[in-house]
């Protein structure tokens, strides 16, 4: 994806991050078919993961031992209903590796049981699921276990794969992340003005004040209803509902403690890193550069593809290109 270039209909970041979302080609004819499962967390809550398995389409009669698994860990108030996970489940379906999505608390549809949700730093949640699905895994005798994590979720996988060091090489091959802001200060003062403002963080907001107040139902006193109301962008939020819920003293705390870039130089498996230099979700000077990674950390900084968008072809677009870089990659860190 180094070499990625945007369809010429298809110029700006800001177009190329909406028009992918909205509107481009994330399956070749069939909507992947999801199978979900409800795991316990250690906490007394649970997750709900959706897998997409190749075995329903271009593999039929091979099993578990002839196919590797690739966990997906979504973005902010994502699912495996958004664009990006339809078009993983679209390749791995091509290319007989199955698709797990694990689902944040409180975005499968139903409201978790305790008094928390997620945030972008989250190494914990990703290391109980990872360890839950390298379990499978080797129950399974499947080749291997790669992960990915986009936007959010990728800022919580490499989070994860830092504060784990050389024992991450148990859990899993290889890890990849797609436009994750691995500088959430530098990303979270971005997304917070000018056109970002009006549109992405009120596209936020619409569904997670609602979710905020649910929780509050659940527990009364939580946080105060009045300020997360009058939240009027995500730093506003944070500091209301996420910090606080989360253990961090404020959102300053918050995004600096759960960056990811601060332990990227700890990585020890090997990782992929994918953002586009027109990202509007972070200034291209806040990207990691190869002095402040480790050497098992692989760059691509494309000048063009939005956030999380790398629509390629004819309009409308379609969004395989991506998939099958980032997929291939891992899967050649699978012996």
């Amino acid at each position: 994806m180094t070499d990625y270039l945007a369809p010429p209909w298809l110029p700006g970041g800001h177009l190329q991050t909406i028009w992918p979302a909205l509107w481009s080609r994330r399956f070749e004819s069939t909507v992947p078919s999801w199978r979900r499962e409800r795991w316990d967390t250690p906490d007394g809550d649970f997750v709900d993961v959706d897998f997409c398995e190749a075995q329903s389409s271009s593999a039929p009669g091979l099993d578990h031992r002839h196919r590797p698994l690739l966990v997906l860990f979504h973005g902010l108030e994502g699912s495996s209903s958004s664009h990006y996970s339809q078009a993983f489940a679209d390749w791995g379906l091509q290319n007989s590796c199955d698709i797990a999505v694990p689902h944040f608390r409180g975005c499968s549809g139903t409201l978790n049981l305790m008094p928390r949700a997620y945030h972008s730093g989250d190494h914990e949640e990703v290391d109980h699921l990872l360890r839950q699905f390298k379990q499978r895994v080797d129950a399974q005798s499947r080749p291997g276990l790669v992960a990915a994590g986009v936007s959010l979720g990728g800022n919580a996988l490499m989070r994860w794969a830092g504060e784990h060091g050389q024992s991450a090489q148990q859990v899993v091959k290889a890890i990849a992340t797609i436009c994750a802001p691995l500088d959430l200060t530098a990303s979270g003062k971005a997304i917070g003005e000018g056109f970002n403002r009006q549109v992405y963080t009120r596209m936020f907001l619409r569904s997670m004040k609602p979710k905020a107040m649910a929780k509050l139902k659940q527990f009364p006193g939580l946080f105060d209803a009045n300020k997360l109301m009058a939240a009027k962008d995500l730093y506003e939020f944070d500091d209301v509902f996420t910090a606080p819920l989360h253990g961090f003293q404020n959102t300053d705390d918050y995004w600096l403690r759960a960056s990811a870039l601060p332990v990227m130089a700890q990585v020890a498996i090997p990782a992929l890193a994918l953002n586009a230099q027109n990202d509007p979700f972070m200034p291209s000077s806040s990207l990691p550069t190869q002095k402040k990674v480790s050497t098992h950390v692989t760059l691509w900084q494309p000048t063009g593809g939005g956030h999380v968008g790398f629509a390629s072809g004819a309009l409308p677009g379609h969004l395989k290109a991506m998939p099958q870089a980032v997929g291939q990659w891992l899967l050649q860190h699978i012996p």
